[in-house]
């Protein structure tokens, strides 16, 4: 059975200790998506919810503000794929049958700074990717432990293909070109290639500031429904989900040790070659793309990794503006998490809710010509990534 996206929102991101208590953001959010589809919340058979600092049911006490109907709320915590696995878990339940609406929902009220362990007590997911790093880069093991990962990742990219500094600063500078047409994006000021490579170091030679995306408050949700129910209740069936694939680790993310593959990009390769396997399409039949860019590193491994180029060739990709607008591939017109904002929970419901309105063609100047694909990546360290294919069917 077929599932759509009937409806989709997005709550403006906010730097943290500027937005409103993630509750409120949820429930927003949950009301919004629900007006864009026409329903209530009398309609929802389920809810997930996913988001990453918060205590147990607060997905409930999101749900709730809206209204109490009794259905079953799971809360979904997935480190920064939470959101897209919320939506994996909602589509899952309508293809089946099990359900005919279902709710995704994703929030997150951050903290400044860099992503730290809350439980100090007991031992870290993601413990053995920091111990490959730290025998990798001895050196930097005092750096934050994303950072650490994905700028590794990203020197481990310039060594094997002599990828320069350069082209990691092109694609933020990309990035804020995109979020200056996106009036919910959280940074809009259009920074140059220059600019970047001259902005503060935080691993010489190897990345800025401003090519790591910044902690951000927010929240988006989708409402997934069943072909008969969009038909019963005359809803927008503009878009489907025509294909998707959520992959954890495998064993050779901890091999080599190789830094790109313990980013994600092995089970980001596997993830998208079963969904152009389901779907029957190809990476070049891909119209836009909203990926998971939490560092202008990880867009770049993406790009080989789901296909769009062959391993190393994601420099020349860059070059030749096959990544944006009158390209091959116009990737994050949004403005990606490096200028859209990357509140985790929120983050994989946010790239539904843009790919949904590229496909409806309600993008305004952001908006991609006669989009019929669209592609969405959301990788979560520990791990876990998922890819979906979206569709115009009319």
């Amino acid at each position: 059975m077929a599932a759509f996206i009937a409806g989709t929102s997005l709550v403006p991101f906010a730097k943290p200790g500027l937005s409103e208590m993630y509750d409120r953001m949820g429930s927003d959010a949950l009301f919004l998506a629900l007006n864009d589809a026409g329903l209530s919340l009398k309609h929802l058979d389920q809810a997930y919810v996913g988001y990453v600092y918060g205590d147990s049911t607060s997905g409930q006490r999101a749900v709730y503000r809206v209204g109490m109907t009794g259905i079953p709320i799971i809360n979904v915590n997935n480190n920064c794929a939470s959101g897209s696995t919320a939506l994996f878990l909602a589509r899952q339940a309508v293809e089946s049958g099990v359900a005919d609406c279902v709710l995704a929902l994703g929030f997150e009220q951050m903290k400044p700074g860099a992503l730290e362990q809350v439980f100090s007590d007991r031992p870290s997911p993601l413990e053995k990717f920091e111990m490959i790093a730290d025998e990798a880069f001895f050196d930097k093991r005092d750096l934050p432990v994303t950072l650490k990962l994905f700028g590794g990742a990203g020197k481990a990219h310039m060594d094997l293909y002599g990828t320069k500094l350069e082209t990691f600063a092109r694609i933020r500078a990309k990035a804020s070109d995109h979020a200056f047409n996106n009036p919910q994006a959280l940074f809009r000021k259009k920074v140059s290639t220059e600019e970047v490579l001259h902005d503060q170091s935080i691993w010489p030679g190897v990345m800025t500031k401003m090519m790591a995306c910044p902690p951000t408050c927010g929240a988006s949700a989708a409402v997934v429904v069943s072909e008969r129910f969009a038909l019963k209740h005359g809803l927008d069936a503009t878009v489907r989900i025509r294909s998707q694939a959520m992959v954890s680790d495998l064993q050779d993310t901890f091999e080599g040790p190789d830094m790109i593959k313990l980013v994600g990009a092995g089970l980001t390769e596997l993830a998208a070659e079963k969904v152009y396997e389901q779907a029957g399409v190809a990476p070049e039949d891909i119209d836009v793309i909203e990926l998971h860019d939490c560092f202008a590193q990880n867009e770049l491994i993406t790009y080989e990794a789901l296909g769009l180029c062959s391993p190393g060739e994601g420099e020349r990709l860059v070059e030749d503006g096959d990544n944006t607008y009158g390209g091959k591939f116009v990737t994050n017109p949004s403005g990606g998490l490096l200028s859209k904002g990357h509140p985790l929970g929120a983050t994989g419901l946010a790239q539904c809710f843009e790919l949904t309105q590229q496909l409806r063609g309600n993008a305004g100047a952001r908006q991609v010509d006669n989009a019929r694909f669209g592609l969405q990546h959301n990788l979560g360290l520990g791990s876990a990534a998922v890819v979906t294919l979206y569709e115009r069917t009319r």
